[in-house]
């Protein structure tokens, strides 16, 4: 047997076989290899995005590529998913396939300024709409309080211009010019004013300018302090008489003295004491002596105390007897701090005299500012001085004299006389009756404070031991500083309430639909301003219907609208309802529209009958059937209160 020769070439299929069989045989584990590794990253990354809180996000394999899907709420989202896989895998296997969700749109910013006024000038700071005219603002504020260069750091943003955003700037624009001292908050939304003023008026004055201007619909917060008045002297006066108990004059020198004071007030029987916070108390124990002083008229059960500083006069009731006089005033002594000086009366009784024997001197001042002097007076020189006195007081061509000379006058009338003048001063029409034994004021006056201010003055002026008796009353409407309107503003602001929206009756019906509740408070705002006034409440119906009927549905809502505003707290306006049916229409009965405007309510000053003659003479009284009936009101007439 020949051996094979080993240069002569051999088959080579069967190791090109092995060759592809092995080859077949990676391939195929190479697949199983990445099989196994693609199902592990899958569930592996798809339980972190479980663990780490995207859930949204979903796990796609490809080799060894993880491709992470689905829409993340946000890019920070996003983010934090590719980080959490990149936890598990190799991160430079992670494919970022996932989309972010669209943002919402930025919701507007809330546009507000400050605005601070003081002595040093005015500064601005806030964030406004960038189409508002800051500048010419600014201009405004500069011309109208006089300051210089305004500081501002006012910041705008490019976003529609908040709704009543002009009408809450025209009222700061308002308030920073009536306003030396203050911070205004203004937003669309809301209005909040501080600020200080110099005394009570001015503060009450500050008030309503600022009620009066702010806009309607929007909450405004006005807080307004005055710095505690200077009392000089100190005064307190408290009565007890056939009216009852109470205050003719009340100074408190702290807040803890007084809320002392008013809780004996109280227990004396005054139903709703008030009593004035100043400065200029004599002593620190003022609250406990004027509790003793009004202990001890509560006690007599009539009568009068006095102070004046620390001069305390106790003046005893007519039925009051001297036993039991004697044991009140001797507790008052010892109960008074030592600073404090008593001086006891019991009442003087006098005989019965013929009336031209009455020692008097009287000063009346009316309704339109005349005063007139008569009674007794010292000597020519005096004379002079009291007409003098009071043309300085009252104007020079108001005052008419016609007093009598008489050198046999107790010591002091002369000084009594002027400060009757004094006391005159506070009533806007009243009179002060002076005698040997008792000063008596009686009136009325538009200062809340007359009451107290007399009581000081007499006090001052009459010295201790005075008999005086107040009888003053306040009556808002002569308040200038509440600078209420006059009945003919009264009917114009009624007007425009009334134009902005009609009084709604539900169909055929005389109840006030709710959805009129807004603008009976709006008219109630303005009655309460029209203190004293006497308005007609007239209601009108469309032609529809019979007129009998007509003439009663209309009544009826007279009727209706005043019991609202009277149950608004509308007291202090005389108002009177009257139906006059289908009369004086306003439009053509003859359309819709025109029915519409026939069904109304007005609102006039009572007396103002022109309209209500006119319906009278034609007998007319229209019905209304129709869904709505409302309030409307022209521009020459139409009140309410």
């Amino acid at each position: 047997m020949v051996p094979p020769d080993p240069m002569r070439p051999q088959n080579p299929l069967p190791v090109l076989g092995a060759l592809v069989l092995a080859a077949i045989a990676c391939l195929l584990a190479a697949a199983l290899a990445v099989r196994v590794i693609e199902t592990s990253s899958a569930r592996t990354v798809a339980q972190q995005m479980m663990n780490s809180g995207h859930e949204w996000a979903t796990v796609q394999t490809d080799g060894l590529q993880v491709i992470l899907e689905g829409e993340a709420p946000s890019e920070t989202a996003r983010i934090e998913a590719l980080r959490a896989a990149g936890h598990v895998v190799d991160s430079a296997r992670v494919i970022n396939a996932m989309q972010v969700a669209e943002r919402e749109a930025i919701p507007a910013p809330r546009f507000s300024i400050e605005i601070l006024r003081n002595d040093d000038g005015v500064s601005m700071m806030g964030l406004v709409p960038a189409a508002w005219d800051m500048e010419a603002a600014m201009e405004t504020i500069e011309a109208t309080t006089g300051v210089g260069e305004i500081v501002n750091f006012i910041e705008s943003a490019d976003y529609p211009v908040p709704e009543r955003w002009d009408a809450v700037m025209n009222f700061g624009l308002m308030a920073v010019r009536e306003l030396p001292r203050s911070k205004l908050s203004l937003a669309a939304d809301r209005i909040t004013v501080t600020a200080l003023a110099d005394s009570e008026t001015q503060k009450s004055r500050f008030e309503t300018d600022l009620n009066r201007a702010k806009p309607r619909g929007m909450p405004v917060t006005i807080d307004i302090t005055a710095p505690r008045p200077v009392i000089t002297p100190f005064t307190l006066r408290f009565v007890i008489d056939d009216d009852g108990a109470h205050f003719d004059a009340c100074s408190a020198e702290t807040p803890q003295g007084h809320a002392r004071i008013l809780a004996a007030a109280r227990a004396a029987g005054v139903d709703s004491p008030a009593c004035t916070l100043g400065l200029g108390s004599p002593s620190p124990r003022w609250a406990e002596a004027v509790r003793a002083g009004l202990e001890a008229v509560n006690a007599m059960g009539a009568g009068s105390v006095t102070f004046s500083d620390t001069d305390v006069s106790l003046l005893a009731g007519p039925q009051t007897t001297r036993a039991a006089f004697d044991v009140v005033s001797g507790d008052l002594k010892a109960a008074l701090p030592s600073t404090f000086t008593l001086h006891a009366e019991m009442p003087v009784v006098v005989d019965a005299t013929p009336s031209d024997a009455v020692i008097e001197f009287t000063a009346q001042r009316s309704t339109e500012g005349r005063v007139q002097l008569r009674g007794r007076i010292a000597d020519e020189r005096t004379e002079t001085a009291t007409e003098s006195y009071a043309r300085a007081l009252f104007g020079a061509g108001l005052v008419y004299s016609a007093m009598n000379i008489d050198e046999t006058l107790p010591e002091g009338w002369s000084l009594r006389t002027l400060a009757a003048l004094e006391a005159l001063s506070w009533l806007n029409d009243g009179s002060v009756t002076m005698t040997a034994d008792e000063v008596r004021v009686s009136g009325n006056s538009g200062a809340q404070t007359a009451k107290a201010e007399i009581a000081r003055i007499l006090s001052d002026k009459l010295g201790d031991g005075a008999v005086f008796d107040i009888d003053v009353t306040y009556v808002k409407r002569l308040d200038e500083t509440l600078a209420l309107p006059t009945p003919a503003e009264c009917v114009a602001d009624l007007n425009s309430v009334m134009a902005a929206n009609k009084i709604i009756f539900d169909s055929g019906s005389a109840e006030v639909s709710q959805d009129s509740a807004r603008t009976l408070d709006d008219l109630a705002d303005v009655l309460r301003k029209c203190d004293g006034a006497a308005m007609e409440v007239a209601g009108y119906t469309d032609s529809s219907g019979g007129e009998e009927g007509n003439l009663s549905l209309s009544q009826a809502r007279a009727d209706a609208v005043v019991n609202a505003l009277i149950g608004r707290r509308v007291l202090d306006v005389a108002l009177t309802a009257k139906g006059y049916g289908e009369a004086d229409p306003v439009a053509d009965n003859g359309t819709e529209e025109g029915r519409e405007a026939n069904r109304r309510i007005e609102f006039r000053l009572a007396g103002d009958t022109a309209r209500a003659q006119t319906a009278d003479e034609t007998g007319d009284a229209p019905t209304e059937n129709a869904p709505d009936s409302g309030a409307e009101t022209e521009t020459d007439e139409g009140t309410t209160e």
